[in-house]
């Protein structure tokens, strides 16, 4: 089997030939800062799931060894997130209402089975084309909302204090209340942190800044005793490697259909955090390969006491933000997070929960991009509103319903869009046989008394097929023309009802005084008429290659009228009494 169709089933052996030793000290470091967040982040997503800790760690272990074979982004943290492990609690919760541990695992081990088993039946399917129904615009405000909220939810951490969470402004409101609560050690300890971990970034860039800023948070803990002085600490972590576990196939009836929900976030948010956090020159990931990547992952957690997962946005930014060059850095976090498993928990509950926010912070703020923003409003404003909406989602309705409104919006951009497909009136540039739209820049170009020149653009379908026939009978009542030329050398694809329509309309026109010429179409949309009625009314001779032949076969038939009409005309005289 060659490299080359090996690395389609295994991505893996398509990018590890092509390593740079270079690169390998920058995915060290990316690597052990990202595990420094994605270790207390996994342990916080498993409480939150009502799972025990130490199943976030499994979760992570397993799914950022598989996903570093099998997935197709470079930099693209594949653990778990708040919006899973949200998802999960509520599944899990209504399966296992009393909270037994055990029973939990089993019922978190057989979510995660069914999550994969979707997640890839639809690799299987190609169904990963969902993926690129997020918008560049849209992606870029939802990746400043996820930012905002993110930097939002560590606030509290830099400032000790407790809040019940109820959305993004009313976090706000409510964390300003308990500004009084402030802890003093906390927050010095905070703004040190984000001091030192900044001027890092500005008077050593090179250094890798999280990874620093992590060691000294654990150092200053172990040497000073932080938490005497009542900062709190990431706590503790439980030691061991996961066992071997088993789902319990009697849940699947009750499950399978949170699963699909939680398949569906997953697959958005692995897709978004993939194409958000792209370094340049990167082709974006592969839709179909991630869904099999993540499946995968997920099927193999099942198995060893995981829940749920897929690709996270916070720790994904600290990869990037560390200089991670390649999925390495996540095989030595899922080093890290195995060494932390066996020998080094008690190190990480040293860590203050303040350094870890700094951290998270100083990843996260570069999310929200102000240029970005004004580059889309400067080239096109209604796009700038839609990532506006994107980015209000988030806030407004968390990360879950805000992804789904950054499908929303991208998807009524994508109709928006096919609904204003142009249509131009064509004229001849003297002397040449270049058509192109009449504009007041070329007052000079050629058209033709009686023959209207159109040319559609875009893909003419059910949605924007009616705005379409609209234009074009607007502009026949204004010309008036006896040949109608439809050039449709723009347009890819017309769909059933667009023909039928056109097929009506054609006649409509017809009995009203115009002919309808069809010019250029693609072999796909030819074949397409061919087997409609319209075929048969219009026939070869009312279809052309080009809009010359067109224009020429128009001249003729109108030269052959005149011709028709002067003998008429010399007969009529000829017979009239003298």
């Amino acid at each position: 089997m060659s490299v080359k169709r090996l690395s389609k089933i295994l991505p893996m052996m398509g990018w590890l030939p092509s390593y740079r030793k270079e690169w390998l000290r920058f995915d060290l470091f990316a690597g052990l800062t990202t595990a420094a967040v994605v270790i207390p982040q996994a342990m916080a997503y498993a409480a939150i799931a009502g799972l025990p800790l130490v199943v976030g760690l499994y979760t992570s272990l397993v799914m950022l060894v598989v996903y570093a074979a099998l997935g197709t982004s470079r930099l693209l943290s594949v653990t778990t997130s708040s919006t899973i492990a949200i998802l999960a609690s509520g599944a899990l919760c209504a399966v296992v209402p009393g909270g037994n541990v055990a029973s939990l695992l089993s019922a978190s081990a057989t979510l995660s089975l069914l999550v994969g088993a979707f997640l890839l039946l639809g690799g299987l399917l190609r169904l990963g084309a969902v993926a690129n129904l997020i918008s560049d615009p849209v992606l870029i405000g939802f990746k400043a909302g996820v930012g905002l909220v993110i930097v939002l939810n560590q606030v509290p951490k830099l400032l000790d204090v407790h809040i019940a969470k109820a959305g993004f402004f009313q976090d706000i409101v409510s964390i300003l209340g308990h500004l009084p609560e402030t802890s003093l050690p906390t927050l010095m300890l905070a703004i040190a942190m984000l001091g030192f971990m900044l001027g890092l970034k500005h008077f050593a860039p090179r250094l890798p800044a999280p990874l620093i800023t992590v060691a000294v948070g654990i150092a200053l803990s172990g040497l000073v005793g932080l938490d005497r002085l009542g900062i709190s600490l990431v706590g503790t972590v439980q030691a061991g490697l996961p066992t071997i576990a088993l789902p319990d196939l009697n849940l699947i009836r009750q499950l399978w259909a949170a699963a699909l929900g939680i398949a569906l976030m997953s697959f958005i948010e692995t897709a978004a955090a993939g194409r958000a956090f792209m370094q340049k020159g990167d082709l974006p990931p592969e839709g179909n390969h991630e869904l099999v990547a993540t499946g995968l992952a997920n099927l193999a957690g099942c198995f060893f006491h995981g829940m749920p997962g897929g690709g996270g946005t916070s720790q994904t930014a600290v990869n990037q933000g560390a200089g991670g060059r390649s999925q390495i850095s996540g095989l030595v976090t899922a080093a890290v997070v195995m060494a932390t498993l066996l020998f080094l928990a008690p190190l990480f509950e040293l860590m203050p929960n303040a350094t870890l926010a700094a951290v998270v912070i100083i990843a996260c703020v570069g999310l929200v991009s102000p240029a970005e923003f004004r580059a889309i409003h400067t080239i096109r404003t209604m796009e700038f509103h839609w990532a506006l909406i994107a980015a209000f989602g988030v806030m407004l309705l968390g990360t879950l319903r805000g992804l789904l409104v950054a499908v929303l919006m991208s998807m009524i951009s994508l109709i928006v869009r096919a609904n204003t497909h142009p249509i131009h009136v064509l004229g001849r540039k003297p002397g040449t046989s270049v058509f192109r739209p009449l504009s007041p820049e070329h007052p000079e170009d050629e058209t033709f008394p009686g023959l209207l020149l159109l040319r559609p653009e875009g893909a003419i379908f059910f949605a924007n097929a009616p705005r379409l026939g609209q234009k074009i009978r607007a502009l026949i009542a204004d010309f008036t023309p006896r040949v109608l030329v439809l050039d449709l050398s723009a347009v890819p694809d017309m769909e059933y009802t667009a023909l039928k329509m056109l097929t009506e309309g054609e006649e409509a026109v017809r009995e009203a005084g115009t002919m309808i010429f069809l010019v250029a179409m693609n072999p796909h949309v030819l074949e397409v008429i061919q087997r409609s009625p319209l075929w048969e009314r219009l026939g070869r001779e009312r279809m052309f290659f080009t809009l010359d032949q067109a224009v020429e076969r128009f001249q003729r038939q109108s030269e052959e009228e005149a011709t028709q009409k002067s003998c008429q005309d010399w007969k009529k005289m000829a017979a009239a009494p003298t």
